[in-house]
């Protein structure tokens, strides 16, 4: 088996302060960042996004950043495939990479195989779909929502056998790949990469107003007309991009519904509730290494593990 490459990761709560420590750490130590970040991926969805700039990146070598178009779907396998070749591809060239971003979804799929068990639970959506399968009626209507997925699961799951048919489609949502096609991932493919990997902590209050703070400065710098800007591009109200915090909540206010103060409350809430899932997410992962970025310390602290 070929010797493992070294993979870092620099994740934890949105407005964390995760990019500025990378940055300064990949300058230092000469690495390339890629992005992890579900939607920093899409084009012309900057302010929203809180995507670096040219002048926050500071000549590092940044990848994974303006992938595909706001029309697009892009699925967790999907960005799993683009960040293993980048890897090779940069580690071939001599150059070594620090993944920095919160989406713990993306991070789970590079450091475990992405097979079914893999895929975290989405309680939501299981409850949507369980509220459908109440009826004979609407579990047969949820069992062909999967046989359009999925043929082959459909198949061989009874129509009644509600708890697996939500699994199924779970799984196929949450990756882009049908569930009887779940990759079964190889150790010796597993094996390829070592990781080390630090979250940003913070105490909740603090993080909190940060993230108050971030969304007033995203009003500030123009956040409704970047939505409508990508609405008059013809991105569809529900394409996969505008379903992410600041661009669903700001439709309605584009469409005069409430004003775009309401927006703004509404963006902070949601954005409160998602550092929490992030938080309660990554607490799942054992080899993760936490650090207090309120400490004088955190940067030191970072690098030492990291390097």
């Amino acid at each position: 088996m070929a010797e493992s490459i070294i993979c870092r990761a620099l994740t934890g709560p949105t407005a964390s302060g995760k990019t500025a420590l990378a940055v300064r750490l990949a300058k230092e130590a000469g690495w390339d960042i890629l992005c992890m970040d579900s939607m920093q991926i899409y084009r012309g969805m900057d302010i929203g996004t809180a995507k670096p700039t040219a002048e926050e990146r500071q000549g590092v070598p940044h990848h994974l950043l303006d992938i595909c178009e706001p029309t697009e779907a892009y699925s967790v396998s999907d960005y799993r495939e683009a960040a293993e070749k980048l890897i090779t591809d940069l580690h071939g060239r001599g150059r070594e990479v620090l993944f920095v971003g919160g989406t713990a979804l993306y991070l789970q799929s590079l450091i475990h195989p992405m097979g079914m068990g893999q895929i975290p639970a989405n309680p939501a959506l299981r409850e949507e779909l369980n509220r459908e399968a109440v009826t004979p009626e609407g579990r047969e209507a949820l069992h062909a929502k999967l046989a359009e997925m999925d043929p082959e699961t459909a198949a061989r799951l009874p129509v009644n056998d509600v708890r697996r048919v939500i699994r199924a489609m779970e799984v196929t949502l949450a990756t882009g790949i049908p569930f009887s096609r779940q990759p079964k991932r190889d150790t010796e493919i597993l094996g390829q990469f070592r990781w080390k990997v630090v979250s940003t902590a913070m105490e909740r209050p603090v993080l909190y107003e940060r993230i108050n703070r971030r969304v007033t400065e995203m009003i500030r710098a123009g956040l409704r007309k970047e939505v409508e800007s990508l609405l008059d591009r013809g991105v569809p109200e529900n394409a996969q991009s505008m379903c992410g915090l600041g661009y669903k909540e700001m439709i309605p206010c584009i469409r005069g519904e409430y004003s775009l103060e309401d927006a703004a409350e509404a963006i902070r809430t949601g954005t409160r509730h998602y550092a929490k899932r992030q938080m309660t997410f990554l607490r799942r992962e054992e080899q993760i290494r936490y650090v207090n970025t309120e400490s004088g310390t955190a940067y030191d602290e970072i690098r030492r593990y990291l390097l």
